[in-house]
């Protein structure tokens, strides 16, 4: 990886190699307006309609591609690249089934703000709409999923539409960016010169906040008794973990970090009080509840936050800061909205924020709070648990890997029990809960992070959905390092099942999934079984120390419970406490 790396040239040596008007090929335009981009790794999977682009990448040194085993592979991979670098994710897949391959992937980036340019090949112009062989209108397909999109019709203009895609992808609320590319065009010749400049008529999102609207919010904060700082996946995506960091020193509010904004702010400092929502900690969840001020800093109320809507911070004035204004007021209604990139918000804010005097009381029953109610699960001597194997990688790895989960009660765990101190740290699919996310991501976010450890956290049921991604693991020797949390079951619908329906189990059984250590073995890759705690920490030592990719399938109990709980219809101070308390 750090080798291909290595040959990739800077922006400016890039310009002045081609600043020479020659007369080139679609595809040779795209590969060239990528690297101008400082795209070091492209993920993608080829077909007849991206022929003449990958013809194009033959013996095109500076080009860095790694062929997936799957479109769904390639576009999880580009994500969490895309999640652990702040950088631009870029897949590549061929019309028809190549493009709807990646609906999943790119819905799972638009739900989650990820900043992705994702190119399809399509039949030749003269075709499109005549349901030729392998045609498909992704771009219709895609609309609701995508932030913009693009079909190419003159090869003239793919230079300019390549840089605009990056900008729309990466300024604003990130999201992910379609650039549909017919044959006809990526074989298409013209002149190519290198675009250095973007200006999108009517496409200026708002950085700057208004300064009377932060007066506002440093004027509630004084007044506030019991202040507390909801803080989002905004706070990472602007990289304002810096200025969260002085905020809360500042003001000395209390702060809870969502799921997807694990890492903005060091998860053992005294006033984080861990995430809140349906398996957040009791201490998030009432604080909220009795808040008289709360201020939203790069979050969405997603409903796995708030609860019941209605009962949702009912004593609590709202600030919410946005970069996006659609989301203010859409689920809570907000008494000062701030809308701006939250790193500039909090620059400003800083300079005008001052100590939350009025709230010592909250901060001591906070404190209190966290002593009293802590995560806990009931240890066993026989059998692992699923939460000692998340501490275990978690103190292994000192807490500083990347780790990225699947989507089931896994993530849950990990969400718990892996502190969380640095941003990017954290890659999972939040808004839309992908199944077979998981490994994949850890891909990209191993080619995006060469000189750091990933652990990919899964659980038998999401491992099965890509698997085969463990081919491109053993060829090019990434060495992510995979835990699959083995409960022969479907663990969070059997949880729900168990706790809602009455222990009525229905099509929850896995336990004729293949043996993980075989299938790992198959593929190329070092796998290891455990099965209690000897096993455990020899085998994930041992897997830690072998330089290329290891898998380790850890047995867990099969009806081990995520808590707490909010049930769907509950206010988010309702919580089931399980069998622990």
């Amino acid at each position: 990886m750090s080798a291909q790396s290595a040959t990739l040239k800077s922006k400016e040596e890039l310009i002045e190699k081609w600043s020479k008007p020659e007369v080139i090929s679609g595809s040779d335009m795209l590969l060239r307006s990528l690297l101008l981009e400082g795209v070091d790794c492209v993920f993608g999977y080829p077909g007849g309609a991206v022929l003449y682009i990958y013809d194009a990448m033959y013996g095109f040194s500076d080009f860095n591609h790694l062929l997936t085993r799957h479109e769904q592979g390639a576009i999880h991979a580009a994500d969490g690249y895309a999640r652990s670098t702040g950088k631009v994710g870029v897949c590549i897949a061929t019309s028809g089934p190549g493009a709807t391959n990646l609906v999943t992937g790119i819905a799972t980036a638009y739900m989650d703000s990820v900043p992705l340019v994702v190119i399809t090949g399509n039949v030749i112009s003269s075709l499109i709409g005549t349901d030729a062989f392998q045609e498909a209108d992704i771009v219709g397909i895609t609309m609701p999923v995508t932030k913009h999109s693009y079909m190419v019709r003159d090869v003239k203009e793919l230079p300019r539409i390549i840089h605009e895609a990056f900008h729309i992808a990466n300024t604003g609320r990130k999201g992910p960016v379609l650039i549909d590319i017919p044959k006809d065009v990526s074989a298409a010749k013209a002149l190519f010169q290198p675009v250095t400049e973007v200006n999108l008529r009517g496409y200026h999102p708002t950085v700057n906040p208004n300064r009377n609207q932060v007066d506002k919010m440093v004027r509630a904060i004084e007044k506030a008794e019991r202040p507390i700082l909801l803080v989002g996946g905004g706070a990472i995506y602007s990289g304002a973990h810096e200025e969260l960091y002085e905020f809360v020193t500042k003001t000395q509010i209390p702060i809870t970090t969502t799921l997807l904004g694990l890492g903005a702010f060091p998860t053992g400092h005294e006033l984080h009080m861990g995430f809140p929502g349906m398996h957040g900690t009791w201490t998030a969840n009432t604080a909220i509840q009795n808040a008289d001020l709360l201020i939203n800093i790069g979050a969405r109320f997603d409903d796995r936050v708030t609860g019941k809507l209605s009962g949702f911070a009912p004593k609590a004035k709202i600030v919410h800061i946005d970069i996006d204004p659609a989301e203010i007021g859409k689920n809570v209604p907000t008494d000062i909205p701030i809308v701006g990139d939250v790193k500039a918000v909090l620059q400003l804010a800083n300079t005008l924020a001052k100590r939350a005097d009025q709230a010592d009381a909250w901060r001591a029953q906070i404190k209190q709070w966290k002593a009293d109610k802590p995560f806990k699960y009931i240890d066993s001597d026989t059998e692992l648990k699923p939460q000692w194997v998340v501490s275990l990688i978690h103190d292994t790895t000192n807490g500083d890997a990347i780790v990225t989960t699947d989507v089931g009660q896994h993530q849950m765990w990990a969400a718990q029990y892996y502190p969380f101190n640095k941003p990017r740290s954290l890659v999972t699919s939040g808004g839309l809960g992908t199944m077979g996310f998981g490994f994949p991501s850890a891909i990209g976010a191993q080619m995006g992070n060469p000189d750091r450890t990933v652990v990919s956290i899964n659980g038998d049921g999401g491992m099965q959905m890509c698997a085969q991604e463990l081919a491109i693991c053993a060829i090019n020797n990434i060495p992510v390092k995979v835990a699959i949390l083995n409960n022969q079951v479907l663990g969070m619908v059997r949880q729900w099942q168990e706790l809602i329906h009455e222990n009525r189990f229905s099509h929850i059984d896995l336990a004729g999934s293949p043996d993980f250590v075989k299938l790992g073995e198959a593929y190329g890759v070092k796998s290891f079984r455990a099965t209690n705690k000897e096993e455990a920490r020899a085998a994930w030592d041992e897997a830690l120390r072998h330089p290329g990719p290891a898998l380790v399938e850890f047995v867990v109990r099969k009806d081990e419970n995520v808590y707490p709980m909010v049930t769907q219809g509950s206010t988010i101070d309702q919580m089931l406490m399980g069998d622990s308390e």
